[in-house]
């Protein structure tokens, strides 16, 4: 996957300033106030990165974790999305964080206590995605 860089000003010109500080600065938005967080699984289609558009969770995918963000069970596949290991806890809990491979947009965390198939909750900011509904 061939790397998308930018500069700073770049990104500021390209996405709101909420979009802006969630995906280049590791900010959260609110629980249940974000983009796409009540948007049923039903609906189908893709969700993209906001910063570079890589395909990142098919919508059959989300399900309702009911902790006020975005959740996907699965990635498109295993190479859109980078863990990185947070090196302090969250309240008493170890984080992974998840970026975006091809820009390194920060997109939220997984955890490992999602439904199966695979177990993981891959819990993103509604804000780090945009929606594309399959035609």
């Amino acid at each position: 996957m061939t790397k998308l860089i930018k500069t700073e000003q770049e990104w500021r010109k390209q996405l709101s300033e909420l979009d802006y500080q969630v995906t280049r600065q590791a900010a959260t938005e609110r629980a249940f106030t974000g983009r796409y967080w009540d948007l049923e699984s039903s609906v189908l289609g893709v969700y993209h990165c906001i910063c570079c558009d890589t395909a990142l969770f098919k919508s059959n995918t989300k399900f309702d974790a009911g902790c006020g963000w975005p959740s996907y069970f699965a990635a498109i596949n295993n190479t859109v999305i980078t863990e990185i290991e947070e090196q302090s806890y969250f309240y008493g809990m170890r984080r992974i964080e998840i970026t975006c491979t091809r820009c390194n947009a920060h997109l939220g965390h997984v955890f490992s206590d999602g439904p199966e198939p695979t177990g993981l909750r891959y819990c993103v900011n509604g804000s780090a995605l945009s929606f594309k509904p399959t035609v």
